[in-house]
């Protein structure tokens, strides 16, 4: 696919179909997306890919934490971020949320499909495997962060040239204790983000949603020109 179109027609999926993803579209996917910028060539990703009984075992404990109301382990507290209440970033949040809860027929009041909704990425929506970013703790967290950014757009955009579908998110590593345990990772790397990788399922009806952006001229400030 080419690059620009691969750039505008990225999207979120939020169900796969259970077709597996083979290891070796996996590694050419993380060969080409470690391409990334990093600072000073630091390269700081590292990857633990998820698939088979690993996965629903990742995936199961997460969903009964998830029931039993526990909260993530303190390693973990930074990604539970709230916008500023009436801020811009609140208004975009809620407009991608209404247009999911319309299409899925989730009304405000049904509590049984909203909690079912949550826990979605919670199973990395049903994907067949899930790709774990990680970094040393030795490396300072901001500019991981940012060089980590950078690597997962190149795998959710190279992913797209293999016919496969992503969806980046936090919720996958919220438990971090329960990836340590079925993962084995340690504690000497600190979980970054995960990507939810597969075919997506275009009959489900979350995965029509396209996100809208705010007009460019919006976000540009010129000067010297």
């Amino acid at each position: 696919m080419e690059i620009l179109e691969a750039i505008r027609t990225r999207k979120s999926i939020r169900k796969f179909t259970p077709e597996p993803v083979s290891k070796e579209t996996l590694r050419a996917i993380l060969e080409i997306a470690v391409r990334a910028p990093s600072a000073e060539n630091t390269q700081p990703w590292e990857f633990v890919v998820l698939t088979g009984s690993v996965l629903d075992q990742v995936r199961k404990a997460n969903v009964e934490k998830v029931r039993n109301f526990e909260l993530p382990p303190q390693e973990m507290e930074h990604i539970l971020v709230e916008r500023p209440k009436d801020s811009i970033y609140r208004k975009r949040q809620i407009e991608i949320a209404k247009q999911l809860f319309q299409l899925m027929d989730i009304p405000r009041e049904d509590k049984a499909k909203r909690a079912d909704w949550m826990e979605r990425g919670f199973r990395y929506f049903d994907a067949p495997a899930a790709i774990i970013i990680v970094a040393d703790r030795s490396l300072p967290i901001q500019g991981t962060y940012l060089d980590v950014g950078s690597v997962m757009q190149n795998i959710c955009l190279a992913a797209l040239h293999f016919g496969l579908h992503t969806c980046a998110e936090n919720q996958g590593i919220t438990y971090a204790d329960v990836l340590r345990k079925f993962a084995h990772i340690p504690d000497s790397k600190r979980l970054m983000a995960a990507v939810a990788i597969g075919h997506a399922d275009w009959d489900f009806p979350a995965n029509r949603v396209q996100s809208t952006r705010e007009p460019i001229d919006n976000v540009i400030t010129w000067r010297g020109f």
